[in-house]
C-alpha cells in the first residue's frame, strides 16, 4: 500500500539510503532539507517533494508532517556541535517534530537511536535517549530502533575500523577494544527501519537491533584485516589511553575528524550489545538471515572498489561547519578579499579537461606538490579539522554537496564550473573555483582561490601561505591541463581516470 512518508535527515548517511528504498517500495516521499540545493544531483531528487528548512523552523516542520502517514526522524548531532548545546538543539528539534506530528495526525514515528548500555552513558547517547523519550511520549505511535556500530561502505564506524587497521600493523589501543560490540550491516539497519513503519498502532516502544555476531572491537579490526587480505594487526591494550586521548589518535590516523571521533569513542566505553532481542517478535529477520560482520565488510569493500558508495558519513554537513556561499564580487566592496588566479590554455578539448577536473582529490590527488597538501592536511587534523583523508564518494563523478577531502562541493555546472568551499580550520572563509571554457581548437582553464580573512589572524594566515602559491596553485593549473592533454593523446575516445601528475 502506497503511503506518504516524510523523512528528516535525508542528506545524511542513513537517510540518503532509506529514501530510494521507500520510493522503490511504491511510497510517496517528502524530505526536509536545510539546503535543498544539496539534493540537486542525487538520483532520486525528482521523485520526492522537498520542504526547505530545518527542525528549528516550525513552519517547515508543519509542512513536512502535513498529510504524512509516517515520519522518520534520522537527525543527530554527532560531529555537529562539539562545544556544548547539541543536547538542547536535539531536544528542541524532537519536541517540534512531536508537536507537528501530533497536530497533523501522523500515524507512526520512527527514530534511529544508539544502543543503550544502561550505565555511564556518553553525552551523545544521553541526548539520543532523551530524544527517544520525547517521541515516545508524543501521543503518536513511535518505534525507536537502537543500533550500535553500523557497518557499510562510507559509514563512520566502518571507516574508523578500516583506516586504523590499514595504517597501523601494531596498534596501541585503549582497554575498550576488548569490550563487546554487536555491529549491524547497513542493509539490515535499513531493513528494520523500513519494516518499522508497518507495525500496528499499539506498538509504541524501543527495540534493540544488531547483527548476528558479538565481537570485541579488536575482533572487528582483525576480522576486517582477514577479509581485506591483510595481516591482522597486533593490538596492545593500554590502560593509560583515556577516551579523550583515544579520540585524538583516531582523529590523526583516520579520516574521522575529532568532533566525530569523540562521540564514537565515548560510545565504546561500555559493552555495546543487544539487551532486548524482542524485535524478532514483531519484525522477522530479512530473507536469508541477518548479515554477519565478515560479509558486511566484504560488501562494503566491494562497493568502495566499484566506486558505488551512495552516501558516506561525510554526506552530512556539520552544523558548525562554514556554510555561507561564495559572495558575489559586488558584495565584496568594503571587505578585504585575497585572491590567487591562474589561467592556462590547453590543446585538450573542454570535455577532456572537465573529466580531469571532476576527478580531482581523494586517491586521484590534487595535481600539485603532494607534500604541501599532505602537510596542510595534517595541520588541519591537529587542529581538530577534517584533514585531507576524507576522500571522495565516487572516484570520477561529483555531486553537489559532496565532501571532497577538506572541501565541500558548493557549485557544480558539469562541463563548465566546479566551486569548492573549504571546511578546514582557517581564520576566515575560503573557496577554490575551477572553470572550463572553449578556446579555439582547445580550452581555457581558469582557477581562482578566494579567501575572506577574519581579523588580523586571517590576514597573517594568508601572508604566511603566499610564498607557497607558485608551488601549489601554479603547479596545479599546469598539471591539470597537462593531464588533460596526455589523456587526449593516449585515449581520445575513452574517459580518463584523472590520475594525479605529481
Amino acid at each position: 500500500m502506497s503511503r506518504l512518508i516524510a523523512v528528516t535527515g535525508a542528506t545524511g548517511y542513513i537517510g540518503g539510503r532509506l529514501v530510494p528504498r521507500l520510493l522503490d517500495a511504491g511510497h510517496q516521499v517528502r524530505v526536509l532539507a536545510r539546503n535543498p540545493r544539496k539534493l540537486r544531483d542525487v538520483p532520486w531528487r525528482d521523485d520526492v517533494d522537498v520542504v526547505p528548512g530545518s527542525l528549528e523552523d516550525a513552519g517547515a516542520v508543519e509542512a513536512l508532517c502535513e498529510g504524512a502517514d509516517v515520519v522518520y526522524y534520522l537527525v543527530h548531532s554527532m560531529g555537529a556541535q562539539a562545544g556544548g548545546n547539541f543536547a538542547r538543539t536535539e531536544r528542541a528539534g524532537a519536541e517540534a517534530l512531536a508537536r507537528a506530528a501530533a497536530r497533523a495526525g501522523v500515524s507512526r514515528l520512527v527514530y534511529l537511536s544508539g544502543l543503550n548500555p544502561g550505565e555511564r552513558l556518553s553525552r551523545h547517547l544521553q541526548s539520543r535517549s532523551a530524544v527517544g523519550r520525547i517521541l515516545l511520549e508524543s501521543g503518536v505511535p513511535t518505534v525507536v530502533l537502537q543500533a550500535g556500530l553500523v557497518i557499510g561502505s562510507g559509514s563512520a564506524s566502518f571507516e574508523m575500523v578500516r583506516h586504523l587497521t590499514d595504517v597501523l600493523p601494531v596498534m596501541p589501543a585503549p582497554r575498550w577494544v576488548l569490550n563487546r560490540v554487536q555491529p549491524i550491516a547497513v542493509r539490515d539497519a535499513l531493513y528494520y527501519l523500513e519494516k518499522a513503519a508497518e507495525l500496528p498502532d499499539e506498538v509504541n516502544r524501543t527495540f534493540d537491533i544488531g547483527g548476528p555476531d558479538v565481537l570485541t572491537y579488536a575482533d572487528m579490526m582483525r576480522g576486517y584485516a582477514r577479509v581485506a587480505g591483510m595481516r591482522p594487526p597486533l593490538i596492545l591494550p593500554l590502560p593509560v589511553l583515556t577516551p579523550w586521548l583515544a579520540a585524538q589518535w583516531v582523529n590523526l590516523v583516520t579520516p574521522i575528524p575529532r568532533a566525530l571521533a569523540i562521540p564514537l569513542v565515548e560510545s565504546l566505553q561500555n559493552d555495546c550489545v543487544v539487551q532486548d532481542a524482542s524485535i524478532g517478535e514483531h519484525i522477522p529477520e530479512p530473507e536469508g538471515g541477518l548479515t554477519g560482520y565478515s560479509r558486511a565488510v566484504e560488501l562494503a569493500l566491494a562497493k568502495i572498489k566499484r566506486g558505488d558508495v551512495e552516501t558516506t558519513w561525510a554526506s552530512s554537513t556539520a552544523v558548525a561547519a562554514p556554510s555561507d556561499p561564495l559572495p558575489s564580487d559586488p558584495e565584496w566592496a568594503g571587505s578585504r578579499v585575497f585572491r590567487d588566479t591562474r589561467t592556462h590554455y590547453t590543446s585538450a578539448s573542454p570535455e577532456r579537461l572537465w573529466e580531469v577536473i571532476e576527478s580531482i582529490g581523494g586517491e586521484n590527488g590534487w595535481y600539485s606538490f603532494p607534500l604541501a597538501w599532505a602537510v596542510r592536511g595534517w595541520m588541519d587534523k591537529l587542529a581538530g579539522g577534517v584533514g585531507l583523508r576524507r576522500g571522495r564518494r565516487d572516484p570520477r563523478r561529483l555531486q553537489l554537496g559532496d565532501a571532497l577531502d577538506w572541501w565541500r562541493v558548493e557549485a557544480l555546472e558539469r562541463g563548465r564550473l566546479l566551486r569548492l568551499r573549504a571546511e578546514m580550520r582557517v581564520p576566515g572563509r575560503a573557496w577554490l573555483e575551477l572553470t572550463v571554457s572553449p578556446r579555439g581548437s582547445g580550452s581555457l582553464y581558469f582557477q581562482r582561490a578566494v579567501f575572506l580573512p577574519k581579523g588580523l589572524a586571517g590576514r597573517l594566515y594568508w601572508a604566511s601561505i603566499v610564498p607557497f602559491h607558485d608551488i601549489v596553485f601554479k603547479g596545479m593549473a599546469e598539471r591539470i591541463t597537462a593531464a588533460a592533454e596526455a589523456a587526449s593523446e593516449t585515449a581520445p575516445a575513452a574517459t580518463t581516470e584523472g590520475r594525479a601528475v605529481t
